[in-house]
């Protein structure tokens, strides 16, 4: 079974979004966002990003589809038209992860798959048996969000930071903030 983790910035509200939008700018946790889900060990291979439509029509047309990285849109309304040929459309995260596993070449091309968006997604990954880990940014402020992080099931425990992660709390434009990775413990 092909397992994922999720990665994604929240305030003191859990908030993650305003207006498609992320409610703060901070450069360097967008890096570490760009890094961390590009990272490979084995250069002959690339990482997978996941996410639902609003989360990907809300980033910036000049970044859409993320580079570097095979991009899959979660959505039961939108056409394969709607978006690039390069950029895979599935109506819900299980038949996605199904394609991933089953189909040779791509399966043979993919080193880790990246849930990224937005909070529906988020809640289903979360309950998942394939989910691994959870890399969470927690903002030390509040923002005015009208989208938000589901609660974390308890069987997610804290564990120590990856080497590429940087430790203790961050600051950006005022903003203090930290990394942290908890894992789904598993039953």
């Amino acid at each position: 079974m092909l397992r994922f983790s999720l990665i994604v910035a929240v305030c003191e509200n859990f908030g993650i979004g305003i207006k498609g939008d992320l409610p703060w700018r901070l450069k360097s946790e967008l890096k570490y966002f760009s890094s961390t889900t590009k990272r490979v060990r084995d250069p002959s291979k690339r990482n997978v990003v996941i996410m639902g439509r609003k989360t990907y029509f809300g980033v910036p047309a000049s970044k859409r589809p993320l580079p570097e990285r095979l991009n899959i849109v979660l959505s039961t309304t939108l056409n394969p038209t709607e978006l690039p040929a390069d950029v895979l459309l599935y109506p819900n995260l299980e038949s996605a992860m199904k394609f991933l596993e089953t189909d040779k070449d791509i399966k043979q091309q993919i080193e880790t798959v990246w849930i990224v968006g937005g909070s529906g997604v988020y809640a289903e990954a979360m309950a998942s048996a394939r989910c691994h880990r959870l890399y969470l940014t927690k903002i030390h402020a509040t923002f005015d969000c009208d989208t938000f992080f589901p609660s974390i099931p308890n069987d997610f425990k804290e564990v120590d930071l990856d080497p590429e992660t940087p430790k203790g709390i961050q600051e950006e434009n005022n903003i203090q903030y930290e990394y942290k990775i908890l894992e789904k413990q598993q039953v």
